[in-house]
């Protein structure tokens, strides 16, 4: 088990396979730290082998709201807040990890396609100690951010794919009126 481990991910909005992935995290390290990526649109930054993850309508929540979701959901599934940390991670600039989350921990990714093996490219590029929890192909990836923000849009039905707090912060933050805001001005 590692002292400090890291672990990453937009949340845009935070899903039950988020859930599985920190907790899988957690269960390998005393401290997790959680990067919150594309912490605000000034450190976005374009890749190839997923463009999409840089579009507004792909990130309609802030930082701040992000952070209280990844917080609340955490808590909800028992984790102390001493066993805690939640931090942006420019995922995009590996220039600048050392300014928000501690190079000597263990950083844990999962792989589904491209987009996966480019931030183990970038992990290892600094000679970072990685841990692949899983590694799945595109199909067996399960929920996405994608399909939650879709169905909020639609006035589908999302909750069940989501822990409690989140769906309680999405209606609170009216989520559904943003998206669709967003999607006009797209």
């Amino acid at each position: 088990m590692s002292e400090t481990g890291v672990i990453h991910g937009r949340f845009q909005v935070f899903h039950n396979d988020h859930l599985k992935y920190l907790m899988a995290g957690k269960a390998r390290c005393t401290h997790l730290v959680v990067g919150i990526t594309n912490p605000d649109p000034t450190l976005i930054g374009k890749d190839v082998s997923d463009p999409q993850r840089s579009s507004r309508l792909s990130n309609p929540l802030t930082y701040f709201e992000r952070y209280t979701m990844v917080r609340a959901v955490l808590a909800e599934a028992g984790v102390r807040g001493e066993e805690l940390s939640i931090v942006p991670l420019p995922i995009n600039f590996p220039e600048l990890y050392r300014f928000y989350v501690p190079l000597e921990a263990t950083f844990y990714l999962t792989i589904y396609d491209g987009w996966g093996r480019r931030k183990l490219e970038l992990f290892h590029s600094l000679g970072l100690k990685t841990e692949i929890l899983w590694e799945k192909p595109p199909e067996a990836k399960g929920v996405t951010g994608g399909q939650v923000r879709k169905l909020i849009a639609e006035k589908g039905i999302w909750e069940h794919l989501v822990p409690p707090a989140t769906a309680c912060l999405i209606k609170k933050w009216n989520l559904e009126e943003r998206l669709n805001k967003l999607a006009v001005e797209s």
